[in-house]
């Protein structure tokens, strides 16, 4: 309980920090007004009126004050805080007291909420990424286990993930097979189910039993650090919007200065040339003090790298890692969509599609020979062959003298048989003859044939991934006309597989070479903004030549990391039209906010320079302007983009078929 209390004596002591002076200077300015209005410093020194309103003033000018004496340390003359205390200054000089306070108060409460605004940007994307916990549990030969920090835990020890706790450091599965929740990683809610041997990332979440990892990567190396330190330098690429604003502000606000200064000197030269015009020094001044309060540039400094920044926080939740703000700009500008095939648009390994048995075979029979002779071959088809044994609960027999003929396929004996399993050129050369209808363009064939007789096919192919039709529909609908397929399988395989998905060019039988070369002759025409979406890892070189290089997948693999500019970790091929979505919004909002402020503050200038606007308008102009572009610029991260992670029932029920 004494604890409880502690804790809340401390939160009003912050909370005082925080809002303390603002607070102060608001009552005491309010019941200056009041004493104003009810006359009270009529009859009181001259001297008390002055003395109470700049009692009022110094809370919150005095932290002004010193960012202003610390800027000009640095040789920084021309700031915001240093016009806010000549803007605040002037005004107590010519009498404008409430005033004064008034436009220092406003804008020290509009740099509290902005700086709270950017303070949620930053730590939105901290509470998404930085989920590492801050202990590991080390389990010793003897049993013994001892809680220690992640950093301190080396390689090949072995620790414990109890349920609902969230991995230390990337691990080798020790178990036969354990559920995660990966959204820290992914943006995805659906579980993910890893088999022993197989690597689990920190970050993740075991969600049904207690795990063992054999550790493989020190702390600072761990996939779910590199994401984290990835998001944390993005903000660095800043982008075209954020540059333009930055150069602008330099030159700006010493423009500006200079400006204030003339609207004072000027009439005051015109006055000593002609006698009829009446130079009231305070009049004018008045109206200097109104056009430097206006010009501060604080809503543009802030609002258009909070924009940014909450663009590459908003894409983080939904899986979609931008290296920097430039990039985020740049994707609004992709007119062409270039994708890989295999594990892009595709799951990137084999499965059984067909099984076509001889007359008086039974599809049982037929995959347990052909299984039985791969089942300890770690080819691709080898591997997807043994896994439609095990979907459908084959029980596997034991294959001797097992033989590779290059090229052509396997020869073995199983249970006394001569099991022949390869192509039409092992089985021609053995003497065995074949159906016309065991070759197509569109899958693998393995052909089996036992004791010189023929008794099936099973066709195999890649499969495409369940929202690979949404991903194309979803570019479309953005009006991106130009998407392409590049593949180095066969261009029967490919064309059939781009007519599947309603993409027009699709270009096969393609060397890594050759997609260079594709690439290379898109980027021939000046109008053509090329993102290419590839595994991050054979396509690199394609990845670096491309206006954007969008990785699929591979969460822990550092190639992807280094070689793309944009990677979307939960493989879903969907999240390109997401990203684009997001990075036209953020643009949106930058080219909004830019639009506000400039314009109001336009209007509100040219009122002040000819009498109309006084400081409480100028101080609209400023901090009001900033706090609405701080707001506008929220809606940036409670946008909610579409959620293409479940695919459209009508394209998932054509991928099915």
């Amino acid at each position: 309980m004494e604890c409880h209390c502690h804790n809340c004596k401390q939160e009003k002591i912050s909370l005082w920090k925080e809002y303390g002076s603002i607070v102060l200077s608001a009552i005491l300015l309010a019941a200056g007004f009041a004493l104003r209005s009810f006359r009270v410093f009529d009859n009181l020194p001259s001297w008390s009126e002055l003395s109470w309103f700049l009692i009022a003033y110094l809370p919150v000018a005095i932290p002004v004050m010193k960012e202003a004496w610390e800027c000009l340390c640095r040789k920084d003359v021309f700031n915001e805080f240093t016009l806010m205390f000549i803007a605040t200054i002037g005004a107590f000089y010519i009498g404008e007291y409430p005033e004064g306070v008034a436009v220092m108060l406003f804008y020290s409460l509009g740099e509290l909420l902005q700086g709270k605004a950017v303070g949620q940007a930053q730590r939105s994307i901290r509470a998404l990424l930085d989920v590492r916990p801050e202990t590991a549990t080390v389990v010793q030969e003897d049993g013994t286990r001892h809680t220690i920090s992640p950093q301190q835990v080396h390689l090949n020890e072995i620790i414990e993930v109890k349920t609902g706790e969230r991995v230390p450091l990337d691990g080798i599965l020790l178990e036969d097979a354990a559920s995660f929740n990966t959204a820290a990683l992914t943006g995805e809610s659906v579980p993910r189910t890893i088999h022993k041997d197989e690597e689990v990332l920190a970050g993740m979440i075991t969600t049904e039993q207690p795990i063992h990892l054999r550790v493989c990567r020190p702390f600072e190396q761990s996939a779910l650090s590199r994401i984290l330190d990835l998001v944390q330098h993005a903000a660095s690429r800043k982008a075209p919007a954020e540059l333009f604003i930055r150069r602008f502000a330099r030159i700006y606000t010493p423009i500006v200065t200079g400006l204030a200064v003339l609207i004072v000197l000027f009439p005051w030269i015109y006055s000593l040339t002609n006698e009829q015009f009446i130079f009231l020094f305070d009049e004018w001044l008045y109206r200097a003090l109104i056009f430097l309060v206006i010009s501060c540039p604080c809503a543009l400094v802030i609002s258009i790298p909070l924009s940014y920044f909450g663009g590459i926080g908003v894409a983080s939740r939904q899986g979609i890692l931008f290296k920097g703000g430039n990039y985020l700009d740049a994707i609004t500008r992709i007119n062409t969509v270039v994708f890989d095939k295999t594990g892009t648009l595709t799951v990137g390994s084999f499965c059984v599609q067909h099984c076509s048995p001889a007359t008086d075979v039974s599809e049982e029979t037929l995959i347990r020979l052909v299984a039985s002779v791969e089942q300890n071959s770690t080819h691709p088809i080898a591997r997807a062959i043994v896994t439609e044994a095990q979907t459908r609960n084959i029980q596997l027999t034991t294959a001797h003298e097992v033989k590779e003929i290059a090229g052509q396929g396997l020869k073995a004996i199983v249970d006394g048989d001569t099991v022949l399993i390869g192509n039409t050129h092992l089985l021609s050369s053995n003497g065995v003859a074949c159906p016309g209808n065991t070759k197509t363009d569109n899958a693998t064939s393995v052909i089996c044939a036992v004791n010189g007789q023929y008794i099936g096919t099973l066709l195999l192919a890649d499969t495409l991934k369940a929202d690979a039709h949404a991903a194309i529909q979803e570019l479309k609908a953005l009006r991106i006309k130009n998407i392409q397929m590049l593949s180095g399988d066969k261009q029967s395989i490919v064309t059939s597989l781009a007519h599947t998905l309603g993409i027009k060019q699709a270009y096969g039988d393609l060397l890594p070479e050759g997609k260079v070369e594709h690439i290379e002759s898109l980027r021939q025409n000046p109008t053509n903004h090329i993102a290419f979406v590839g595994d991050g890892i054979n396509d690199a070189p394609v990845l670096a030549l491309s206006d954007i290089g969008i990785a699929m997948g591979k969460v822990g693999s550092d190639a992807v990391i280094e070689t793309a500019d944009v990677v979307i970790q939960n493989d879903q091929p969907s999240k390109v039209a997401t990203a684009i979505r997001i990075g036209r919004y953020t643009q949106h909002i930058a080219w909004q906010n830019i639009a506000l402020a400039l314009g109001i503050k336009l209007l509100v200038l040219m009122l002040g320079v000819v009498g109309i606007a006084t400081l409480w308008e100028a101080v609209f102009a400023d901090v009001g302007v900033a706090l609405l572009a701080i707001l506008n610029t929220i809606r940036i991260q409670r946008k909610q983009f579409d959620d293409t992670t479940k695919p459209n029932s009508h394209y998932h029920q054509e991928t099915n078929h």
